[in-house]
């Protein structure tokens, strides 16, 4: 059974990152925010939000809080 965080976050670090912004797009501004400016690049594609955020030296939990507070 999942746990009450894990229900009320729609946004995982597994998501792919041009999914997540197709289906909440709202969450462009939060990237930009953190220093992710490359939606639109071609590995956005490609990528989960985890490694994009290793990627760009982004923090991944306060990534995906945020990501998550605008959904």
């Amino acid at each position: 059974m999942e746990n009450k965080k894990e229900k009320k976050n729609k946004i995982t670090k597994d998501m792919n990152i041009i999914e997540m912004v197709q289906k909440y797009p709202q969450t462009v501004e939060v990237l930009f925010k953190h220093g992710f400016h490359c939606v639109g690049c071609a590995m956005a594609h490609y990528e989960s939000i985890e490694q994009a955020a290793e990627v760009h030296g982004i923090d991944l939990k306060k990534l995906l809080n945020d990501l998550n507070k605008v959904v």
